[in-house]
């Protein structure tokens, strides 16, 4: 809900004068009124406590003098995530509190439904595809048709054609039913998805440097290197260059060719290791193959920045591709990087 700070009582909605009162009667009073709650209560009063922000003296004293003449102004409030979680964690245990503030942290909406509406089509479709198809038909069919689209096209075709036939055949869902996903979809996509959405601030800063041209990112971590080489060295270790392409294996290399843009990969390659040149060269039929080599033989000298640019677009077909469960982007031996 968005925060919106008024001067008229009668503007607030229900929930909004609750989450006001609440705070003004301090943790120890408030914890005893969540003691009195249902969970759902609890939830629906927390997510609009989280997202209060500032509320002004003048508007809780009214409010304050709407429920009982006596009471008197406790000053300005501030609503946030940090204040909500100390009050919850007077009378819930971590799990539960846990679960509450993973459902403010995801995406907005009061039902399971809305939420999903505001959640990117390639990352539900990624958890769908390992759902059973009368499960994804079930989901579908609640959410709104331009999203529930885009999911479908997201989806194998193999796949995603047995969902359509079990959607065309589906009838009511018992209650039961949709209660059970709904509460699946909560415990096991939405829970990780918050979890997931609080991004390291190392990995946000390789993705930046990642986007930088070559000699800004040499600029900048050789400055960051000097300042605190641990930090560099994290974010070294979570870029993800054209080079590190080397790290994938055959079929993927194949799944990057048949999407990249075919006028980019000679540019891209010009300027790349004779190691890395083979592994393309490999994984092409060898007609294709000849003709890309002739191609980067054919282009003369190019300017550093253009070859820059054609390695990053190829950098983010494979981040793509990889966001879309096509292909693994490994780091190392050991470990798997997820986009």
């Amino acid at each position: 809900m968005a925060t919106r700070v008024r001067e008229d009582v009668r503007s607030l909605s229900g929930p909004e004068k609750a989450a006001v009162m609440i705070l003004s009667l301090g943790e120890e009073n408030a914890s005893k009124l969540f003691s009195l709650m249902t969970d759902d209560e609890i939830k629906e009063i927390s997510q609009v406590m989280a997202n209060l922000g500032n509320v002004s003296a003048s508007l809780t004293e009214k409010l304050l003098i709407e429920f009982a003449e006596q009471l008197s102004s406790t000053g300005s409030l501030m609503g946030s995530l940090e204040s909500t979680e100390r009050l919850l964690m007077k009378v819930l245990d971590r799990g539960k509190v846990d679960n509450i503030l993973e459902d403010i942290r995801g995406p907005a909406g009061r039902t399971m439904w809305d939420k999903l509406a505001n959640v990117n089509e390639s990352l539900l479709a990624n958890y769908l595809k390992n759902e059973y198809p009368q499960t994804v038909a079930v989901v579908l069919s609640k959410i709104k048709p331009d999203h529930a689209a885009r999911v479908l096209g997201q989806l194998p075709e193999s796949f995603a054609m047995e969902v359509v036939t079990r959607m065309l055949r589906m009838e009511s869902v018992q209650k039961d039913v949709l209660d059970d996903i709904e509460r699946t979809l909560r415990t096991e996509f939405m829970s990780n998805l918050a979890r997931t959405n609080r991004r390291d601030a190392h990995e946000m800063m390789a993705e930046i440097f990642n986007n930088l041209d070559r000699a800004t990112e040499t600029k900048f971590l050789t400055a960051l290197e000097e300042r605190s080489r641990d930090a560099a060295d994290k974010i070294k270790g979570l870029m993800f260059t054209f080079e590190d392409l080397n790290r994938l294996d055959g079929p993927a290399i194949q799944a990057m060719l048949r999407v990249v843009d075919k006028a980019k990969l000679p540019v891209a390659l010009k300027g790349a290791s004779e190691t890395l040149r083979e592994m393309f060269f490999t994984n092409m039929s060898e007609r294709a193959a000849k003709l890309l080599k002739e191609e980067i033989q054919g282009l003369g000298p190019i300017r550093l920045r253009d070859v820059e640019e054609a390695q990053g677009s190829i950098v983010q077909s494979a981040k793509d591709l990889a966001a879309k469960g096509e292909i693994s982007i490994i780091r190392n031996a050991e470990e798997e990087m997820v986009y």
